[in-house]
């Protein structure tokens, strides 16, 4: 799926639920969909879980 049509639907999805939920809907939906972005990534494996906790330098101190 495109890119764009899958954040014109992220978007429809958070403009309802701040519609019709109001803004703490709208923030649950919001952190839900970057919780689920974020599984989705490793489960594709694009990204290891230890990208979170790792120094960004490698370099030992």
């Amino acid at each position: 799926m495109n890119m764009a049509v899958v954040g014109m639907i992220a978007g429809m999805a958070l403009g309802f639920a701040g519609y019709f939920g109001g803004f703490g809907a709208f923030l649950l939906v919001a952190a839900l969909g970057a919780v689920g972005f974020v599984v989705g990534r490793l489960l594709e494996g694009d990204m290891e879980l230890g990208d979170f906790f790792r120094a960004r330098d490698d370099r030992r101190r």
